[in-house]
């Protein structure tokens, strides 16, 4: 499974961006998939997840100014962030829990990133 994740880029605080995952490869099944960051000299951190049937999870930093989405037909997540903030600067990474096979064992998968940076 291959995530290739696009839609980072620069824009001004307050702003706003959209970001799309979509898995490809040899998929059997995914479960969740969502969104990941890690600034500079952090830890990365969850920023939203949704399930397969569209139950979603969100940082408290992002309730509210972020929504997560996904496109089962297309294997596809998308983030869409408002009101951005400086501190949102960071590189996002997709994630997904998933299977290549019936028999095979769930697995994290993960995308290369996409970076973000919010200009005060």
């Amino acid at each position: 499974v291959q995530l290739q994740a696009s839609g980072g880029g620069l824009v001004q605080a307050g702003g706003s961006l959209r970001l799309s995952c979509e898995a490809s490869g040899r998929i059997f099944r995914i479960y969740s998939m969502g969104w990941y960051r890690q600034a500079p000299g952090k830890q990365r951190e969850l920023v939203a997840s949704i399930t397969g049937s569209g139950g979603t999870n969100y940082a408290d930093s992002t309730k509210g100014r972020f929504t997560v989405s996904r496109d089962n037909a297309k294997d596809t997540v998308y983030l869409q962030m408002n009101s951005l903030k400086p501190e949102d600067t960071a590189v996002y990474y997709c994630n997904a829990d998933a299977k290549y096979s019936a028999l095979a064992s769930r697995v994290e998968y993960w995308g290369k990133g996409t970076q973000v940076t919010v200009s005060s």
